[in-house]
C-alpha cells in the first residue's frame, strides 16, 4: 500500500526555517550518519580484539576481566570527555567483555 501523505519539504524534515539552513543540516546529518557507521565498525573491531585478549587471558589461567585495565579505560574516557565519557566507556566495556 502506498502512502498518500504529501512528501515533507527539506525544511520540515530538518526543523530549519530556511532552505539554506535545511541544506546545511541535511549535509551535516549525512556526515553524522557516515561517522556513526565508522564508530559502529570501530566498536565491532574493539569487541573482536577484546575477545582475543579475554581468550588469551583465560587460556593462561587468568580471569576474563582485568579490573585494573577497566579502571584505566574509564579514566581515559573520563579525562577526554568528562562524565559522559565515563558512561560511554562503561557501555564499551560492557559490549566488549561479553557475558561475565
Amino acid at each position: 500500500m502506498t502512502s498518500t501523505a504529501p512528501a515533507k519539504t527539506a525544511a520540515e524534515r530538518t526543523g530549519a526555517h530556511t532552505t539554506e539552513a535545511a541544506s546545511l543540516i541535511g549535509d551535516a546529518r549525512t556526515r553524522i550518519d557516515a561517522l556513526d557507521d565508522r564508530i559502529i565498525g570501530l566498536v565491532q573491531e574493539r569487541m573482536a580484539v577484546s575477545a582475543v585478549i579475554q581468550e588469551a587471558r583465560i587460556t593462561s589461567g587468568g580471569r576474563r576481566v582485568n579490573l585494573s585495565r577497566e579502571m584505566d579505560v574509564l579514566a581515559h574516557y573520563s579525562d577526554a570527555l568528562g562524565k559522559p565519557g565515563t558512561a560511554l566507556a562503561m557501555t564499551l566495556l560492557e559490549l566488549c567483555r561479553g557475558r561475565v
